[in-house]
């Protein structure tokens, strides 16, 4: 698989060439951003075999930033996304392996991945790169092989056991705490008896599918442990311990806000998931909020913008942060802006509540439209 990053600071084509190139079969995407400054952070840790990077972007043109991204220790192929063809001789002069004029379409996409496999394959075969299995907890539920293909658990209450699991991790769980929240109705053998052929298809899963964990029976209970394998929701268990014991590190904690896709197991009904779905809820606020204080003291209103953008999009009714966006558009005196999110604010507020926003946000959007 061809591990690659996106940066375009435009959201709707950014959105489109995530659907374009996720449907490659070649491609896996490690990351997609619309601020350059936040992938030049991320691109060393990210370590992408190609970058797909706009020209026309503010803060630091695609050329600057490739430029600086063919400086790093990993060097990842560059692919410029432009609507000029001027900027053809200026692209390969910082050794681009291609650049696609836009509007993107999914033929110029196949052209590049032809130019790129060709490039890279001489290097797979001498040292073929092994993504490993993939899971995703926030904004869904996703697992999938080291080949990228979703794995389809074969019972509803393995996905179930295996979800609390990795939200579990490295826990002791006794058989009867699994089996009062799974099989609440059955008689304890019956119920047992369903824990036990449960646990034996996750194990099986487990191996077959390269997975570096193991569910090791303790007593009268089980344990996942992990080993080196990692994932979204632990990441974010071991960075919250972290977090207690007093260390802040800007970089994990943006790192951090990256990963968060969405609520823990979206769209999965899942009782027991409620009260660690509102926990990482609160963190993903609590890390969006300093690091946006943090963009603004700096007076960076484009990063703060960014990050807000995000949390907005996932949390649209969300108050606080609506009103610093709002905040951060007065300084840049943009009351257009400023009308439509609160026009947007309004209009998910009557579908999602049927209800108005408070006559108190009214009039401090009103304040500063006046």
């Amino acid at each position: 698989m061809i591990r690659v990053v996106i940066v375009e600071d435009e959201k709707p084509i950014l959105n489109l060439m995530k659907v374009l190139i996720g449907r490659n079969p070649d491609y896996t995407i490690s990351g997609a951003f619309s601020n350059p400054l936040e992938a030049l952070e991320c691109i060393p840790d990210l370590q992408p075999d190609v970058v797909f990077i706009d020209v026309e972007m503010p803060k630091m043109n695609g050329i600057e930033l490739a430029s600086r991204i063919q400086k790093l220790m990993h060097q990842p192929e560059i692919v410029f996304t432009t609507a000029y063809k001027n900027y053809a001789l200026e692209a390969f002069e910082v050794s681009a392996l291609d650049y696609i004029l836009k509007p993107i379409t999914p033929e110029a996409i196949h052209r590049v991945t032809e130019r790129l496999v060709k490039r890279m394959k001489p290097a797979l075969i001498l040292e073929p790169k092994k993504t490993g299995p993939m899971i995703r907890c926030f904004g869904g539920f996703e697992v999938c092989d080291s080949e990228g293909k979703p794995i389809h658990f074969r019972t509803r209450r393995a996905e179930e056991l295996f979800a609390y699991f990795l939200c579990n991790a490295g826990r002791y769980i006794s058989k009867w705490r699994i089996i009062d929240l799974l099989w609440p109705d059955m008689q304890d053998e019956r119920g047992a008896s369903n824990l036990y052929n449960t646990i034996y298809l996750l194990k099986k899963m487990l191996k077959e599918k390269g997975f570096g964990m193991e569910i090791r029976k303790m007593n009268d209970g089980y344990m996942l442990e992990t080993g080196n394998e990692s994932y979204d929701a632990l990441d974010y268990q071991r960075f919250h311990l972290e977090m207690a014991e007093g260390k802040q590190n800007t970089t994990q904690m943006e790192r951090l806000c990256i990963l968060y896709q969405g609520p823990l197991l979206d769209g999965k009904p899942y009782l027991w998931k409620i009260s660690l779905e509102e926990a990482y809820c609160k963190h993903f606020t609590t890390w969006t909020r300093l690091l946006v204080g943090s963009d603004c003291a700096a007076q960076d209103w484009h990063k703060a913008e960014q990050r807000l953008e995000k949390f907005i999009s996932l949390y649209p009714l969300h108050e606080e942060m609506n009103q610093q966006m709002i905040d951060i558009y007065a300084k840049l005196g943009n009351k257009e802006k400023i009308a439509r999110l609160y026009e947007k604010f309004e209009t998910a507020y009557r579908t999602e509540l049927g209800m108005v926003p408070s006559t108190e946000f009214k009039d401090y959007v009103a304040a500063y439209l006046a």
